[in-house]
């Protein structure tokens, strides 16, 4: 989350009055993430979350939106968008789409141990089946078709052992099948700032605006190439996910493909921005050299999924 957009007071007090929040008491900037701009936003009935949309189409927010409140109905803690009296969940403010949504309990853990990873798996097999039955998902926005367009854009721009390895790994992938894996509305982003802890409980689930249909072992291996500093953190992620949701043999096959495909598409997303940077008031750039390294270790040294 970063701040792209300024909102002055005047235009978010008009914004809010269809939301019948009462007075507005204080705006602040979020400085973390990179997409979208983010505030917290106090009135007079609590604390909420306000969001930017700077780049996302409005058919695509639908969809985002509309996914929450349905995993939100069926216990998965995510931010719940605010409607008006219409049934909208979001409108135009300081000319970006905008949405208000509730503020959630909780802080992130920046060194997970084996228990929270435990719990994190089985609150992602939960997310996988709540959302089996949301009709109509959009693709992965991120998929496979993204991460060879992308690449093959930056290439160019790139030193040239960042070119090789790029050339080399999008090869690579561009021959992997992971069609008939198990499938499903995955998270596709669930890293360790999008998850907040309360008493040791996951209490909330952030950021879905890279929500999509995809296979629901790239949403693991996003998961576990965050969160999983050693094998013991590593296994109780899988221990907790197969708990709910058994992996196929399948899956178990397609580990080490999926887990360069998942270190692939953050390296991408960080180049991206490395090179297309967006100005802002507040914006957050993340190195994007930490997931080449990651994705030349998976590369060097295939890792079988534990068992």
């Amino acid at each position: 989350m970063s701040v792209y957009t300024t909102v002055g007071r005047d235009a978010l007090a008009d914004w809010l009055q269809p939301l019948g929040l009462g007075e507005l008491i204080d705006l602040a900037g979020i400085a973390a993430g990179m997409q979208n701009s983010n505030y917290f936003v106090t009135t007079s009935s609590g604390r909420y979350v306000l969001t930017l949309f700077e780049r996302i189409e409005p058919a695509a927010l639908d969809f985002y939106l509309a996914l929450m409140d349905h995993l939100s109905l069926r216990g998965i803690p995510c931010p719940q968008p605010l409607s008006d009296g219409n049934g909208q969940r979001w409108r135009q403010l300081a000319g970006k789409p905008a949405a208000l949504l509730s503020c959630l309990p909780g802080a992130n853990v920046e060194m997970p141990d084996e228990a929270h990873c435990h719990a994190l798996g089985g609150m992602l097999a939960g997310l996988h089946r709540a959302g089996a039955d949301f009709p109509n998902p959009w693709p992965n926005p991120c998929g496979a078709g993204w991460r060879q367009k992308i690449g093959e854009t930056l290439l160019p721009g790139l030193l040239p052992d960042e070119q090789a390895l790029l050339a080399d790994e999008l090869a690579f992938q561009a021959g992997q099948d992971f069609s008939a894996l198990p499938h499903g509305v995955i998270h596709a982003d669930l890293f360790r700032d999008n998850v907040l802890w309360q008493d040791g409980r996951v209490s909330g689930v952030l950021d879905f605006y890279f929500a999509g249909a995809d296979a629901f072992l790239f949403d693991l291996a996003v998961v576990a190439n965050d969160w999983c500093f050693n094998d013991a953190t590593l296994r109780s992620l899988i221990a907790g996910y197969s708990a709910l949701r058994p992996l196929e043999a399948a899956e178990i096959a397609a580990w080490p493909a999926m887990r360069r495909a998942a270190a692939l598409r953050f390296w991408l997303l960080r180049l991206e921005v490395r090179q297309r940077p967006q100005s802002g008031e507040v914006v957050t750039i993340k190195d994007p050299d930490h997931f080449g390294r990651m994705l030349q270790r998976f590369r060097l040294a295939p890792e079988a999924l534990p068992r």
